[in-house]
């Protein structure tokens, strides 16, 4: 039986180079995010690179609570086991705390932390029930060092971070693994347009390469954190 990786926001960026590295390896995919041509051509990519998998898709916004009941309820239907679990899910808006736009705190919030909580706590059962299985959280190199212009971004991935480190004591003892990835700038999308090489960011594929691996380590290793920056520097 195959096994099923359940990844949020997959259609662009890290969450697709996710997606491409478990369908490589023979594992079904099921995977949201806000624009269904986004995942019309996922959905052909990974059919293209592996035709005897199983790709499920929903259009949600994750950022609206209903919508990631939405999201698990989805999962359910599709799946009895998930073997993987990624909260990939997440935006970025520059700023200051002391001048940023007002509402800018809770849109963060609300993407960066409350969709990878709600979404964890709906599916959580299901690794209560197996005993096994790993959760990857997506969070970022600033959980741990604060920028001048990280303002509310900051903030929502530092309590992510916090959430991800609490869930690692939480379920060790069902046998469920917890690993926090912290990557500095990435080449995804919302990097668009710079002048700035290629080199100069951290591929996509290092981050997935990095989570393929940590999910392969023996039943009694667990890679707790992985911090993945450019090699010359933070941008």
């Amino acid at each position: 039986m195959k096994k099923t990786v359940v990844i949020t926001g997959g259609s662009r960026g890290i969450g697709n180079s996710i997606a491409h590295k478990f369908v490589k390896n023979n594992y079904n995919i099921i995977t949201c995010s806000r624009s269904k041509n986004n995942l019309s051509e996922l959905t052909k990519q990974l059919k293209k690179n592996n035709s005897k998998i199983k790709i499920y898709t929903i259009d949600v916004d994750l950022s609206i609570k209903n919508d990631c009941i939405k999201f698990c309820e989805f999962v359910k239907s599709k799946t009895r086991n998930i073997d993987v679990l990624v909260n990939n899910v997440g935006t970025y808006v520059p700023g200051k705390i002391i001048d940023e736009k007002e509402g800018c705190l809770e849109h963060m919030i609300n993407t960066n932390l409350y969709s990878n909580y709600v979404v964890t706590r709906g599916l959580v059962s299901i690794f209560l029930r197996q005993k096994k299985g790993h959760i990857f959280n997506i969070c970022s190199i600033a959980s741990k060092v604060a920028y001048g212009d990280g303002g509310s971004y900051s903030i929502s991935k530092f309590a992510f971070y916090g959430m991800s480190k609490c869930l690692r004591e939480e379920l060790k003892e069902y046998n469920v693994k917890v690993t926090s990835i912290l990557p500095g700038a990435t080449r995804t999308g919302s990097w668009d347009g710079t002048s700035l090489s290629d080199e100069r960011f951290v591929n996509p594929n290092d981050i997935s390469e990095s989570i393929y691996s940590s999910f392969n380590t023996s039943v009694g290793g667990t890679i707790e954190e992985i911090i993945i920056r450019p090699q010359f520097g933070d941008i």
